[in-house]
């Protein structure tokens, strides 16, 4: 079958800067909305910033009601509650979400599940869920972003725990992409340290993943209605990839340090925005196909700057974690851009003997200076818990299609030992 000479491109409207998020209840009204669900969790609610945006939204005449009990690091249950109270409070004409990737990521699924028939389950990527395509157009959605890092206000993707499975999973559609993405960066100052590094680590492997993804021409060739949002490196996501690493790698360091830095958030808010519109078409490949077991079947850890309710592994720092050696092991597909991703992120950083060490290297410095904890073992994993993860990282084959090299069982799990301890 002949190779793919197609890609696509699809990216939400954007306003960026600060006040944009004063201007949502203009914009919703020009969709012809005239009630809106406001979506958020107890810590972004705290800060005001919600009741400050509903409050906009109602000077322009909408009816806007608050939903603070979004989860962080969402499951099907906490999902399943949402969606349960979207329903029993609505209809709903357009929802907003203020918030991290944990806040966008559900109100994806409350878009879906009151625009649509079913359950949750039912749209689960398979092998996990059912895997089924919305059949319905789903309302406006508008996405704030207060955390630098997700991505979710550019994507097709809605990221969940399933609890019974202990496996971190996904619903991936085009209709979920939100309408518009709204990125005003004085919403992310109240980011901790450790919430910054975290975010931070996820939009630099964004960037880094997309960009050493499989490129699109290595694909066999799609009809039109097998094409997925996901279609391999190309020179747009491309693009968007190295202008994101440029501007990480002094910001991330720069706002971790120094939280009040309007600088360093508004730098880092754009490579967050400009990561998220590359990976949100060339997709990621295995150090986030392994953060979703790492962060599925965490057991004691509970990190700093999270709600301490409930063991946590944040979604960046899972991925992070086995970001240095799923490198070295995806080097040899495409060493050139692997080299390109170290100079840019590390440019002071002297080139080691082994060109398959740089990036890998570079990666291992970054996280130690903002506090990145040394591995899966910093995070309650040993060696004998590699098998388990092995098997929940296998069940992301969407993800590991995108991969340049593709890995098998104990490629995965060499890569998953090997970070047990980073340096």
């Amino acid at each position: 079958m002949a190779n793919e000479t197609v890609f696509t491109y699809g990216a939400p409207a954007l306003k960026y800067g600060a006040g944009a998020c004063e201007e949502i209840g203009y914009d919703l009204v020009q969709t012809g909305a005239r009630s809106v669900l406001v979506l958020t969790d107890p810590g972004v609610a705290a800060t005001g910033w919600p009741r400050r945006i509903a409050e906009g939204l109602a000077g322009y005449g909408l009816r806007a009601e608050i939903f603070d009990g979004v989860h962080v690091e969402p499951t099907d249950v906490s999902m399943a509650k949402a969606v349960e109270h979207a329903r029993g409070t609505g209809p709903w004409d357009a929802f907003v979400a203020v918030g991290g990737g944990s806040t966008i990521d559900t109100a994806k699924a409350v878009n879906l599940l009151t625009s649509n028939e079913g359950e949750l389950m039912d749209y689960v990527n398979p092998p996990v869920g059912g895997g089924r395509a919305p059949s319905a157009p789903l309302k406006p959605l508008v996405a704030v972003p207060t955390t630098t890092g997700t991505g979710a206000e550019s994507t097709t993707v809605c990221v969940l725990d399933v609890l019974s499975l202990q496996v971190k999973t996904g619903i991936s559609h085009l209709r979920l992409r939100p309408t518009l993405a709204v990125v005003d960066p004085r919403l992310t100052v109240t980011q901790p340290p450790s919430v910054t590094a975290a975010s931070g680590m996820d939009i630099l492997c964004h960037a880094a993943e997309s960009y050493t993804a499989k490129a699109y021409t290595e694909f066999e060739r799609k009809k039109p209605e097998e094409r997925v949002p996901y279609c391999g490196a190309n020179p747009m996501a491309d693009m968007f990839a190295e202008r994101a690493l440029v501007l990480l790698r002094d910001a991330l360091p720069a706002a971790v340090e120094n939280g009040d830095d309007l600088h360093a958030r508004e730098n880092l808010s754009l490579a967050a925005t400009f990561a998220g519109l590359g990976f949100g078409n060339a997709g990621v490949h295995i150090p986030h196909a392994n953060a979703y077991p790492i962060a599925g079947r965490v057991r004691e850890f509970v990190p700093e700057g999270y709600p301490p309710e409930e063991p946590l592994v944040p979604h960046g720092m899972a991925v992070s974690l086995t970001a240095p050696e799923a490198f070295r092991f995806t080097f040899q597909a495409a060493p050139e851009r692997h080299l390109r991703v170290a100079q840019l992120l590390g440019p002071e950083v002297d080139r080691p003997n082994d060109d398959a060490d740089y990036l890998p290297t570079v990666l291992r410095r970054l996280m130690e200076r903002i506090g990145i904890p040394n591995g899966i073992g910093a995070v309650g994993y040993t060696e004998s818990d590699v098998d388990s993860l092995v098997e929940g990282t296998l069940k992301q084959q969407r993800l590991l299609a995108i991969a340049p090299r593709t890995p098998t069982e104990d490629d995965l799990a060499s890569i998953l030992r090997r970070s047990v301890s980073l340096w």
